[in-house]
């Protein structure tokens, strides 16, 4: 009568287990996906993104590595423009 009762509990504590993991993976899965979509924003109307790509072509045209540090009032226009200026720098110039 002993045996059941301890296959009762480990069945219990495997199910629990399982049970935690799955809602703690959920929960890690679905907190990761807000970043990710920050990150896929479109900046490319953005007038600071479009200053951030012509100083990023600017730089990478003179061999300068983000020659202006500019400061911005919003985290907002900040990524903007540092999204532009890795693009702009990044970019191959047209050499025709």
């Amino acid at each position: 009568m002993r045996i059941p009762m301890n296959l009762k509990q480990c069945v219990w504590i495997v199910a629990m287990t399982l049970c935690i993991g799955i809602t703690g993976g959920t929960a890690r899965v679905a907190a990761s996906a807000s970043p990710q979509e920050q990150h896929d924003q479109d900046y490319s109307k953005n007038k600071n993104y479009q200053v951030g790509m012509r100083d990023g072509r600017d730089d990478s045209a003179h061999n300068r590595d983000h020659s202006k540090k500019r400061k911005f009032k919003k985290d907002d226009d900040q990524k903007a423009y540092e999204t532009g200026y890795q693009a702009g720098h990044q970019s191959q110039p047209d050499h025709k």
